[in-house]
C-alpha cells in the first residue's frame, strides 16, 4: 500500500492534559457537543479516515488537575457523525466492565445509525476507580482481563455475524418478514460468559463494526492476532515500531488470518508550530501547564516503578527498568519506553516531555514540513500502516494538522485525496467480510479453548 490511513483523536483539551490552563481555553470544552461536531466536520473536510475517542469508566484523583474521560463515546458519535457523510468513528469500551451481548447490540446500532462507519476499540481497563465503580474489590488480574477480552471479542463477532444474507424475506403477499433458519442463535458457554440468543437487528452496511484493539501485553497481542482489524499501538523508537508491526502480522498469520487484513495504527502526539522557535515556545508552555510531579508518578506507575513517584530529574536506566518491582500498568508504554532507554538513560522529565506528560505516545513536534517528513519516514520504514494523530493541544493542533500537514501528505501521494467508499471498512482498504466467516473463526477458537482446558484440567476438575 502506497498510502496510509489517518485517524484523529478528539481528546479535549488535548494529550497534554494541562492544556486547559492556557489562555483563552474553555475548561468545559471536553463536554461541549457543539465543539465535537465542529471537529468532526473539520476532520471530514481533510478526508481523515476516522475520529477516535478513548474512554475509561470511573473517576480518579487526576480530576483535581485535568479532565478525565468525559462523554460516553458511542452516544457522542451517534450525534456528531450525523453531520458527516464519510468520516468514521472509533469508540472505546471496556470488556472488563460490560457484557458482550449489550456491547454487540450497541455497536451494531451505532454502525446502522452511521451508515457503516463505526469501530469498536476494545480495552481491558486496569484503573482501580473503574473496579470500585462496578463493585469489584480490586481490578481483575491482567491475565484474567485479557482471557475475558479474548472470549468477549469472539462472542461479539459471533453475534454480529449471526444473520445470513437473505434472512430478511420481506414478502407482503405471504406475510413472511424473515427466515428464522437464516438467523443463527449463538449458544456459547465459556470461562466468563454464557450467551444464548441472537441480535435483534441484521448486519450493517459494512456487515459489522471494525474491531480495534489497544494493548501491547502478551494477552493483548494474542487478542489482536485472533480478532482485530486494526491495532492501536505506541512507539517511541522506530526500530521497535517496525518490529512490532512485523510481529503483529506474523501472529495474525499464525492464527490463520491474512496478515494484510490487520492494520497497525501508531499513536503520535502532534504539536504543529510555525517555526522552530514557535515549536520550542509551545512545548515549554505545555510542559509548564503540566504538574510535573503528578506526571512523574504516572510515569512510575506506567513503568512498574512504584506508586511513590520519582524525582523528575532522576535518571532511568535500562537496568532500573528491568528491575522494576511491579508489573507495568501499560505493557505498550513499557515496551516502547524500554526501546528508547536502551539507547541511553533518560531523565523522568525527558520522558514526561517526550510522551506529553507521561501519556506514553511519542511527541512529534515541528513545523508542518517537519511533521510530514517524519510521518513519511516512519511509514516508508514499515513502522505502521497508518497513524492515529493525537493533538497536543486540541484547540490549536487539530486544525493546524488538518489544514497544514494533511495537504503536504496529499501532495506527496501518501494520503487520500478523497474517500474510497461509503463505509469505514472500505475507506481503510479492508476486504469485504464473508458471511459466516467470523462465526466460523470464533467457533474454531472455542473448540481450541475447550481442547486446551481438557488437556490441562484444574485441580478441582481432577479431584471431581
Amino acid at each position: 500500500m502506497n498510502t496510509f490511513h489517518l485517524n484523529l483523536s478528539l481528546m479535549t483539551p488535548g494529550h497534554f492534559r494541562g492544556a486547559w490552563r492556557l489562555p483563552g481555553r474553555d475548561p468545559l470544552a471536553w463536554v461541549d457537543v457543539g465543539r465535537y461536531r465542529e471537529l468532526a466536520r473539520i476532520a471530514e473536510g481533510a478526508k481523515i479516515h476516522a475520529i477516535f475517542l478513548g474512554d475509561s469508566p470511573g473517576l480518579g484523583t487526576a480530576i483535581a488537575e485535568h479532565p478525565e474521560s468525559g462523554l460516553e463515546p458511542t452516544i457522542l458519535f451517534a450525534d456528531v457523525l450525523a453531520g458527516t457523510k464519510h468520516l468514521g468513528a472509533i469508540a472505546t469500551s471496556s470488556s472488563t466492565y460490560n457484557s458482550p451481548y449489550n456491547l454487540a447490540r450497541r455497536y451494531l446500532a451505532l454502525d446502522h445509525v452511521t451508515g457503516g462507519r463505526a469501530a469498536f476499540n476494545i480495552v481491558t481497563t486496569f484503573a482501580p476507580q473503574a473496579a470500585a465503580a462496578f463493585g469489584y474489590g480490586t481490578a481483575p488480574e491482567k491475565a484474567d482481563r485479557y482471557r475475558r477480552a479474548d472470549e468477549f471479542a469472539g462472542v461479539v463477532l459471533s453475534l454480529w455475524d449471526g444473520w445470513d444474507d437473505g434472512a430478511i424475506v420481506g414478502d407482503p403477499a405471504s406475510g413472511r418478514f424473515a427466515d428464522p433458519a437464516r438467523i443463527g442463535r449463538l449458544e456459547h458457554v465459556g470461562e466468563f460468559f454464557r450467551v444464548s440468543g441472537a441480535l435483534s437487528v441484521p448486519p450493517s452496511p459494512q456487515r459489522r463494526p471494525v474491531l480495534v484493539q489497544a494493548g501491547g501485553s502478551p494477552g493483548g497481542l494474542e487478542l489482536a492476532a485472533n480478532w482485530a482489524d486494526v491495532v492501536f499501538t505506541a512507539g517511541q523508537d522506530l526500530d521497535e515500531a517496525v518490529a512490532f508491526r512485523a510481529d503483529t502480522k506474523r501472529r495474525a498469520a499464525q492464527a490463520g488470518r491474512d496478515p494484510g487484513q490487520i492494520l497497525t495504527s501508531l499513536g503520535v502526539i502532534v504539536l504543529v508550530g510555525d517555526s522552530d522557535h514557535d515549536v520550542r515556545r509551545r512545548i515549554d508552555e505545555l510542559v509548564d501547564s503540566t504538574d510535573v510531579h503528578a506526571a512523574a508518578t504516572g510515569v512510575a506507575i506506567q513503568l512498574g516503578l512504584g506508586t511513590d513517584g520519582l524525582d523528575p530529574d532522576s535518571l532511568i536506566t535500562i537496568e532500573s527498568l528491568d528491575a522494576a518491582p511491579h508489573p507495568p500498568a501499560s505493557a505498550g508504554f513499557f515496551r516502547s519506553t524500554r526501546a528508547l532507554i536502551a539507547a541511553g538513560p533518560r531523565t523522568v522529565r525527558e520522558l514526561i516531555t517526550r510522551s506529553a506528560g507521561g501519556a506514553g505516545h511519542r511527541l512529534l513536534a515541528g513545523t508542518p514540513e517537519q511533521i510530514a517528513d517524519d510521518l513519511e519516514h516512519w511509514f516508508r520504514a514499515g513502522a505502521a500502516d497508518g497513524f492515529t494523530i493525537m493533538p497536543a493541544d486540541t484547540a490549536v493542533d487539530f486544525e493546524r494538522f488538518t489544514a497544514q500537514v494533511v495537504p503536504l501528505l496529499q501532495e506527496r501521494g501518501l494520503f487520500q485525496q478523497d474517500y474510497a467508499g461509503t463505509t469505514l471498512r472500505e475507506n481503510l482498504g479492508l476486504a469485504p467480510l464473508v458471511p459466516g466467516a467470523d462465526r466460523q473463526r470464533a467457533g474454531n477458537q472455542r473448540a481450541a479453548a475447550h481442547q486446551r482446558a481438557a488437556a490441562h484440567p484444574t485441580a478441582e476438575e481432577e479431584e471431581g
